[in-house]
């Protein structure tokens, strides 16, 4: 449990990871009641629901998203009929439900949120709470709900004027990221228009362009170094931006030329590429970190491609050792 101040108050322990998730009525699943470790792995079969699972940590996100909230997490999935499990009849409502902590305590904080479709098809909330340490900070319908129910059209964990006493749940939720690099937006000359922050790798190279000078070549360097067990002729790894100002990656390959060659992203391997990301998205911000099928592309076919899973645990062991 967390431990008492001087003043009996609770002392501020960060949030470090989801402990425990629960699901109800969620897509595939009637329910789910499973204790979550520091790293987590799911493997099963096509459509056992796997990417169900993670979109449910990622709902959890899109609702204190910048620009997003309750509504349009709900309508980006299709609705709640969409969302709602078929079998579910005597129980119509969706329910989520998230402990947070750490190690040293896991039992920090819990959300919980149930929805269900108002008679316009619009989801509303049917229950939220928010409990600190057993303790019981906010529980929905409430009196003024009562009074007036549109306020069920939003979640308590998305407004800055009910969130006050939670808001470290709202910013670690906030901090969840899903990564499934697709080589071929990485690629795509226009790839960046229209993009923010798109797990599919369609603005990665603009996100590396953003990253402070110093920082990023920080990391590019421990990238090459990473890569260079799979690919021992690299040499260089940088940014560059074109005449447009469009961002490029390209590396310096070791060549039976004095003076080596480069290439860009356009031809980096997809397996190159999805390694890249996915080295780069781990060191990269502190929040959950939700990968979707890293092994694509890197599934030992042969030695070489051996030796970039190892590349990956390689700069794994560096991020740890600080």
């Amino acid at each position: 449990m967390p431990r008492a101040s001087g003043n009996g108050r609770l002392a501020d322990q960060q949030i470090t990871r989801i402990t425990h998730l629960e699901l109800d009525n969620w897509r595939n699943f009637r329910h789910v009641d499973l204790d979550v470790e520091g790293r987590a792995f799911l493997v099963g079969p096509n459509a056992a629901g796997k990417s169900n699972l993670l979109d449910a940590l990622r709902f959890l996100r899109d609702l204190v998203d910048v620009g997003g909230g309750f509504r349009a997490a709900v309508e980006r999935r299709g609705g709640v009929s969409d969302l709602r499990n078929l079998a579910a009849r005597r129980y119509p409502g969706i329910g989520v439900r998230v402990v947070l902590g750490s190690d040293d305590a896991p039992d920090q904080w819990e959300y919980e949120l149930e929805f269900r479709q108002d008679n316009r098809r619009q989801p509303e909330v049917q229950i939220e709470r928010v409990a600190r340490a057993g303790r019981s900070l906010i529980s929905r319908p409430d009196d003024e709900d009562e009074a007036d129910p549109a306020r069920l059209r939003q979640t308590a964990l998305e407004q800055v004027n009910l969130n006050r006493d939670f808001r470290d749940v709202a910013a670690f939720l906030g901090s969840i990221r899903y990564l499934h690099i697709v080589p071929q937006l990485v690629r795509e000359p226009d790839r960046s228009v229209g993009h923010t922050n798109d797990p599919y790798g369609g603005d990665f190279l603009e996100q590396v362009a953003r990253t402070q000078d110093r920082t990023r070549k920080s990391r590019l360097r421990r990238i090459r170094d990473a890569l260079q067990v799979a690919v021992p002729q690299l040499m260089e790894l940088e940014l560059e931006h074109d005449v447009r100002g469009t961002p490029h990656l390209r590396g310096k390959y070791e060549h039976w030329r004095p003076q080596g060659k480069w290439q860009s992203e356009a031809d980096f391997s997809d397996g190159t590429l999805r390694l890249m990301g996915l080295l780069w998205a781990t060191m990269d911000g502190n929040g959950p970190l939700l990968l979707e099928e890293p092994e694509l592309s890197l599934l030992p076919r042969s030695s070489a491609t051996s030796r970039r899973c190892s590349a990956a645990s390689r700069l794994d062991a560096a991020a740890k050792s600080g």
